[in-house]
């Protein structure tokens, strides 16, 4: 059994990705003078902050889909498309908050990532139902 510790790393360095993505949005509050709880006035906050929930709403696609291609298929490739899902998200993230046209690239470099691995993990789960019977 492999024992998965690229695929740890990348769940680990994902979670840290995401918790620098608080830390801009408390960054961003300062910044702009506006405390907690409002979400809205300035921009730049409005859009750090999206860009934080939308990395939350990715987290669970991503992880479940970055473990089972890691099960089913090898750890070393599910942690290298896991790199790329996290490079889609940095740059997604620094765009968007620069500008929202501009997040587009990031969006599509993460989406993709995603794509390969929960399928990539579908195909094999049901290869291994039909040929292998397990």
């Amino acid at each position: 059994m492999q024992p998965h510790s690229y695929v740890a790393l990348v769940t680990i360095a994902a979670i840290l990705v995401y918790f620098w993505m608080g830390l801009q949005v408390g960054r961003a509050r300062a910044k702009c003078g506006i405390s907690a709880p409002a979400m809205t006035g300035d921009p730049i906050l409005e859009r750090t902050i999206r860009v934080h929930y939308n990395t939350l709403e990715w987290l669970p696609i991503f992880l479940v889909a970055l473990w089972l291609f890691a099960i089913y298929w090898l750890d070393w490739v599910a942690a290298l498309v896991g790199v790329v899902w996290i490079v889609g998200r940095i740059l997604y993230a620094i765009g968007y908050v620069a500008d929202p046209a501009k997040r587009e690239l990031g969006f599509m470099i993460q989406a993709l990532a995603v794509a390969v691995l929960l399928f990539g993990a579908l195909g094999r789960v049901i290869w291994t139902l039909v040929v292998v019977g397990a």
